[in-house]
């Protein structure tokens, strides 16, 4: 096939050469436009050879961010602190004699690989470069995701995702922190689950137009959770993301939510629900007693609302449930009830290519821990306002003003409660 067309275009030239009545630019168009045919047979004819015309490792795409804070400006009281938010921000330990840590701090910078590696077969893999083994030592890699979603039919509406994942609790725990407004999700919702993640196989299901609709809510800037489902149920090991199951009781979680479009606007109900047996693999003190510490009564159940900001938006949530907590008192981790939750009132501003997001934010939590030192108890009642703002896609701007109220108790710290305010600052940059 190749050599045929050579030939053409050699005869064509020559034939070009004894016409009179042919113009230059006529035979020069044509010599290119079978130059490019040929260019054309020849990859076709490689990709025949080869046996398949596209490789697995074409379809993967990689994208990431990082996040840089500074959480020293106008602090009133270094000893506010929160162990799961931000080792940054107050102090790094609960002795009295602690020092504040609040010079610059690399919050994340992660990197994601993810692609429709078969038609049935999606994969994702994100690492997280920032990560805090050790008090005080910063910047060691680990596994954030890594899972794989098995599909059974051609729009992808039915699918199982196998690995470590998001649990699917919350809007809050699902909405990547590349998107959230505040620094820190809320000790509410988060406290169910360290870091979001855990190994597991969770069934999701949703039809392709809502699918869609949760990539939408992401790309055009409403902040979005993502796409984790209409319904989602599974089971996963109950002991956070990297750490080896504690015990042989798998919990159980289920998630129901949808987008509906009301005219203009589009809000998202959810209700959410998880149930399983914690187990304490080191976390207790000396001194400190559990009740068979390896079956500790884990479940939650929690509510969601969220108003899409059209420009103006609200998000809520609220749990209940039971789970170890530290006893003062008796200097024991009891199964006890929680409660708490937080609202969000948030605002999109767009100018030209930019986008504005000013935010306030209540949050309230009563209960504990299980994944700190001794089920750490807690009663925390912070107030935050603040603004996002975007002058470019790949480079965001927050300044959050926190007004807190933490109680954090442990054996170290039977009566620890601590007040104050601070002014933090963010760049992240999207890439």
């Amino acid at each position: 096939m190749i050599k045929t067309k050579i030939i053409a275009v050699l005869l064509l030239i020559t034939g070009a050469v004894n016409a009179q009545d042919l113009k230059k630019e006529d035979v020069k168009k044509e010599v290119i436009r079978l130059m490019d045919s040929i260019n054309k047979a020849k990859a076709s004819e490689v990709k025949e050879e080869s046996g398949t015309s596209e490789h697995w490792y074409d379809k993967i795409s990689l994208r990431g961010y990082a996040q840089i804070r500074y959480n020293g400006l106008l602090s009133t009281n270094d000893k506010v602190s929160c162990e799961q938010c931000d080792k940054s921000w107050g102090t790094t330990s609960t002795a009295p004699d602690a020092k504040a840590n609040n010079g610059l701090f690399i919050r994340r910078a992660r990197l994601v690989f993810s692609g429709q590696v078969h038609p049935n077969v999606y994969f994702y893999f994100q690492p997280d470069f920032a990560s805090s083994p050790v008090t005080g030592i910063q910047n060691f890699v680990q596994i954030r995701d890594l899972y794989f979603d098995l599909s059974f039919d051609k729009k992808r509406e039915y699918r199982v995702r196998v690995g470590q994942s998001k649990i699917p609790y919350g809007f809050e725990n699902m909405q990547s922190s590349s998107q959230r407004l505040t620094l820190d999700r809320s000790d509410a919702i988060n406290s169910a689950i360290l870091n979001e993640r855990d190994l597991g196989l969770i069934f999701y299901w949703a039809p392709s137009e809502i699918r869609k609709r949760f990539a939408m809510l992401v790309e055009d800037g409403y902040k979005g959770s993502g796409d984790y489902g209409v319904f989602a149920f599974g089971v996963y090991n109950g002991q956070i993301a990297n750490k080896l199951d504690g015990n042989r009781d798998l919990n159980v979680v289920a998630r129901v939510t949808y987008p509906f479009v009301i005219g203009n606007q589009i809000i998202e109900p959810g209700i959410q629900a998880y149930t399983g047996k914690w187990a304490f693999t080191g976390e207790i003190s000396s001194g400190v007693t559990v009740n068979d510490p390896q079956y500790v009564k884990d479940q939650r159940l929690g509510a969601t609302f969220v108003l899409y900001p059209k420009p103006f938006g609200i998000q809520a949530e609220y749990n209940i449930g039971t789970g170890p907590r530290y006893n003062t008192l008796t200097k024991t981790v009891d199964e006890t009830s929680l409660n708490g939750g937080y609202v969000l009132l948030n605002y999109k501003l767009d100018f030209k290519k930019q986008h504005l997001y000013p935010f306030a934010k209540f949050q309230y939590y009563d209960g504990g821990k299980k994944y700190e030192k001794d089920a750490r108890s807690y009663v925390v009642r912070d107030f935050e306002i603040g603004v996002e703002w975007q002058p470019i896609k790949a480079l965001e701007l927050t300044a959050e003003y926190v007004i807190a109220d933490r109680t954090f108790e442990d054996s170290v710290l039977p009566i620890n409660r601590q007040q104050g305010n601070v002014l933090r600052l963010q760049a992240q940059f999207n890439f």
